[in-house]
């Protein structure tokens, strides 16, 4: 399903606050200190919990971008890449448009980044053993060390709700696209109604918090899990402030009883 937003009133800014945090330095050095220690069973716990629809989620994210995927020379960066799903997503897809085009030109590598170098690490490491062609640098997604205007696509799954400030995030995307360029924010939302919507509601808070807890040994991570998609804007606040933060053209789409969002945008 997928609609498009249109503007409406503002939304204040705000970003993700785990307990305990008291201003932006200490949420993102919290977030920074909490994923580092879940990186060893990260990819197995997104794949169990998920039923392994995280995959599917990814590679429909990739394909909406094919168009710009197909061009070689067009450069894609996904932020909060943790352990490089979303990059290796879109090597694969731009792989299968550019056979599909038939074009021969060798594409630029799709770029991957994020300020948890345990996840970094997993990423490089399954780059080298698939030979996926990404590479990634450590990078805060508030400070991108990319240049003003230098991309054509940035991308972001289940990373973007992490941020200590939305808004400054937005605005550091806008930042780095050139206009024209496209954005594309694959997150977990709060779902719809509707009974399979409040079994997945109540799988969500009260099953993935004790198992997730469980298996990485670290209950305070799957706490939070919940508790920020329950803090997270929705998806016409969300609309509202990429629309304020330089894009045009907004559309969402969801998915798994409207509890998984990938939100499209425009550069101005």
């Amino acid at each position: 399903m997928a609609m498009a937003m249109t503007t409406g009133e503002t939304v204040p800014l705000s970003g993700t606050r785990p307990e305990g945090a008291r201003d932006e330095r200490e949420a993102a050095a919290h977030v920074r200190e909490m994923f580092g220690q879940i990186a060893p069973r990260y990819d197995f716990l997104n794949h169990l919990l998920s039923l392994s629809l995280d995959h599917v989620w990814r590679r429909r994210t990739a394909r909406r971008f094919a168009h710009i995927l197909r061009r070689p020379e067009a450069r894609a960066i996904d932020v909060c890449c943790g352990t490089g799903d979303l990059a290796f997503a879109l090597a694969r897809e731009r792989k299968r448009a550019l056979r599909a085009s038939g074009e021969t030109a060798t594409a630029i590598p799709v770029i991957g980044s994020d300020f948890v170098e345990p996840m970094l690490e997993r990423a490089r490491d399954k780059a080298r053993s698939a030979g996926h062609r990404a590479v990634f640098a450590a990078a805060d997604a508030l400070r991108l060390p990319f240049a003003d205007a230098s991309a054509d696509l940035v991308t972001t799954a289940f990373g973007f709700r992490n941020l200590a400030n939305y808004e400054s995030g937005l605005r550091e995307i806008a930042r780095v696209l050139r206009p024209g360029g496209e954005v594309g924010i694959l997150e977990f939302t709060e779902p719809g109604a509707g009974p399979l919507a409040a079994v997945f509601r109540f799988y969500f808070r009260r099953v993935l918090p004790l198992v997730g807890g469980a298996i990485s040994g670290n209950r305070e991570a799957y706490r939070y899990l919940p508790g920020s998609v329950a803090k997270f804007p929705s998806s016409a606040e969300l609309a509202r402030l990429m629309e304020r933060c330089g894009f045009s053209d907004v559309r969402v789409s969801r998915w798994n009883f409207g509890s998984v969002a990938l939100h499209t945008a425009t550069r101005h």
